[in-house]
């Protein structure tokens, strides 16, 4: 128990000044705890409001964190209310409200030399001035719970933090990696001129790969091997989707059902998912294992 709490409790029946020595207390804190009280009932009161307002919020996706959910509740909001992130991270445990985590459990990043030394030509920025200039992409796992896995590879735009393209299948041959950059040709009509970053897997790393980045007027670009904040809005992509698609679970039930909840969440996240700062990119790869 708090102890000026208990010199409040006893007050009536005990001196303060003995009920002070007693736990060790000054009677001037104790008497300024007491001013005080009024102000903690009020932020208390105000607390309570907000943790109703980050449950709503948080029940209609649980995969939302700290970040995202003090960006909705600041949306909108006028300066003199909106509210920092300490606070929601402070209600949030109160209330015991947490985003959801998924650990990387299976290797898709298998390094294999190249013949040439492709530069790093982001170093990190993932923005871009315009559309269709600056890409970034990765491969994922797709747990089943039959034990095999799908893998999804990605094209996003670093302007707009869009999916461009993308592509799903059983293995992660190199055709995985060239059918998502195709998708993302042909959903931008071109792609001469931009620039293409990953890590160094070897379907990103092969003749077959970068024949098509040529054939499609793409410059390649790769991070520092083993290094996953060089591709920190990659590897955020893959940890949200699996995150928010998986809700907690290990594997979906069969490749069918895979396939199905992420086109819809791959939609959703075009169209009305919020986007992370690079700060919150880095942030949550370093989350996400």
């Amino acid at each position: 128990m708090n102890r000026f709490q208990f010199v409040a409790d006893h007050r009536d029946t005990f001196e303060v000044k003995r009920l002070c020595e007693i736990v060790q207390v000054t009677r001037s804190s104790f008497y300024a705890w007491l001013a005080a009280a009024p102000a903690r009932a009020a932020r208390r009161a105000a607390d309570a409001v907000l943790g109703e307002r980050i449950r709503t919020i948080h029940s209609q996706d649980r995969a939302q964190g700290v970040p995202r959910i003090t960006a909705e509740l600041n949306d909108g909001a006028p300066v003199d209310g909106r509210v920092n992130h300490k606070r929601v991270a402070r209600v949030m445990r109160q209330e015991k409200i947490a985003g959801l985590r998924l650990r990387r459990r299976v290797r898709t990043t298998v390094p294999e030399p190249a013949d040439q030394t492709v530069p790093d030509l982001l170093n990190r920025d993932f923005t871009a001035p315009e559309p269709n200039q600056r890409y970034v992409g990765d491969i994922t796992y797709l747990p089943i719970a039959d034990g095999t896995n799908l893998y999804l590879a990605t094209v996003l735009d670093c302007f707009s933090r869009r999916l461009a393209g993308w592509a799903v299948a059983e293995h992660m041959r190199t055709d995985l990696i060239t059918d998502a950059l195709h998708a993302a040709r042909d959903t931008r009509g071109s792609l001469a001129g931009a620039v293409f970053h990953s890590d160094h897997g070897a379907q990103y790393t092969s003749q077959a790969f970068a024949q098509v980045c040529a054939e499609s007027g793409v410059t390649q670009s790769m991070g520092a091997v083993g290094t996953s904040a060089d591709n920190a809005l990659a590897e955020s992509f893959n940890a949200s989707l699996k995150r928010e698609t998986l809700q907690g679970g290990h594997a979906w039930p069969d490749a069918a059902t895979c396939r199905r909840e992420v086109f819809r969440w791959v939609t959703r996240y075009n169209t009305r998912r919020r986007s992370l700062g690079v700060r919150d990119l880095l942030q949550d790869v370093a989350r996400s294992g």
